[in-house]
């Protein structure tokens, strides 16, 4: 990425898309002053670029980069999954090498390069080892409900359901927002297809609906396996695509990235 132009402020960004759940890469160094606001304006679908989210990049002694998640709405977030992903997809087109480690709000993960073709990666990246709750009724206004508590370094609570009905997403904005989840919380709804098999819907904290999420793919694939309800290895379907969670002691998390588009935000 090049520095600020002379003759005006541009900052340098890549775009890059895990399963459709889609990033901004950009160097802290070219982050505004109010670094909240800069996000929630580039990640606008309509007078932005468009983005869940951005990763804000910084170099690290421990690490080949360190990754700062700001969602689409300003709000920081541990991890994301897939963002990291992206990065070390950025990472691997720009450097030597087939393993990258990166600094994350939820501490360092690896990615190790599986395939390549063009801008299209595909990765097996650390997870470290999720922490399942007991399934808890939680009430909200059209009545009760079960979910999971899961952390994959970020909050997630998981609902079985026997199919994905329309108007899911309000009842999940609730979920996402209830006071039993003070720092709010990520929502997946899973459904069951065989124990090798499950179809996720994700309703992202700071973003809302998105196509993907990686910590959502492992919050649920852990879920349902601590259910007895999947097993190892766990093929976690979305709209965005597919991925796959293997479990054995910690987690690991296989999927695809892809460097979309490269170019200046002027600011």
């Amino acid at each position: 990425m090049n520095a600020r132009s002379a003759g005006g402020d541009r900052v340098p960004f890549v775009k890059a898309s895990a399963c459709g759940n889609d990033f901004l890469l950009i160097e802290e160094r070219f982050a505004p002053a109010d670094l909240a606001a800069f996000t929630r304006v580039v990640c606008d679908r309509h007078t932005g670029v468009g983005a869940d989210g951005v990763e804000w990049l910084s170099p690290d002694d421990e690490a080949a980069m360190a990754a700062r998640l700001v969602n689409a709405d300003g709000s920081e977030a541990e991890i994301s999954g897939n963002g990291t992903r992206c990065v070390a997809a950025l990472l691997a087109h720009d450097r030597e090498g087939t393993s990258f480690t990166i600094r994350t709000g939820a501490g360092l993960r690896r990615c190790d390069l599986v395939t390549r073709k063009g801008p299209l990666f595909e990765f097996d990246a650390g997870m470290g080892v999720p922490q399942v709750g007991k399934p808890e009724s939680i009430v909200l206004s059209g009545g009760p409900v079960t979910g999971t508590p899961v952390s994959t370094g970020n909050p997630h609570v998981v609902l079985f359901v026997d199919d994905f009905v329309s108007g899911w997403q309000a009842q999940a904005a609730e979920l996402e927002a209830h006071p039993r989840f003070p720092a709010h919380t990520n929502v997946e709804l899973v459904r069951v297809v065989s124990p090798e098999e499950i179809e996720v819907r994700i309703f992202e904290r700071g973003v809302g609906e998105t196509l993907s999420s990686g910590t959502g793919a492992v919050a649920a694939a852990a879920a349902a396996m601590t259910a007895g309800r999947a097993r190892s290895p766990l093929r976690v379907v979305t709209p965005g695509g597919r991925q796959t969670v293997s479990w054995h002691g910690t987690v690991t998390l296989r999927g695809p990235a892809r460097l979309v588009c490269g170019g200046s935000i002027y600011c």
